[in-house]
């Protein structure tokens, strides 16, 4: 039962980052970078009351500010 309440949660959070970063490849990318680096030990830019997955932590950073990402433009010398 506990593990469907964090399915929810982690679900929510998923929602709320796709509002800010629409492209799933960027935000699949961002939160999976995010998550290594707290794993290795960096510090969460968010506080929580509740125990959260490094991956939880990444949305959650994601929809409160504290990360963001810029898009990669190919220049015509990159071709």
């Amino acid at each position: 039962m506990t593990n469907t309440k964090s399915n929810t949660v982690r679900d929510e959070y998923l929602k709320e980052a796709q509002q800010i970063i629409q492209d799933p490849n960027a935000l699949i990318n961002v939160v999976s970078r995010r998550s290594k680096q707290l794993k290795f030990g960096n510090k969460p830019l968010v506080e929580s009351l509740e125990k959260l997955e490094p991956e939880d932590i990444a949305l959650r950073e994601i929809i409160e500010g504290k990360i963001s990402y810029q898009e990669w433009e190919e220049s015509a010398s990159d071709s």
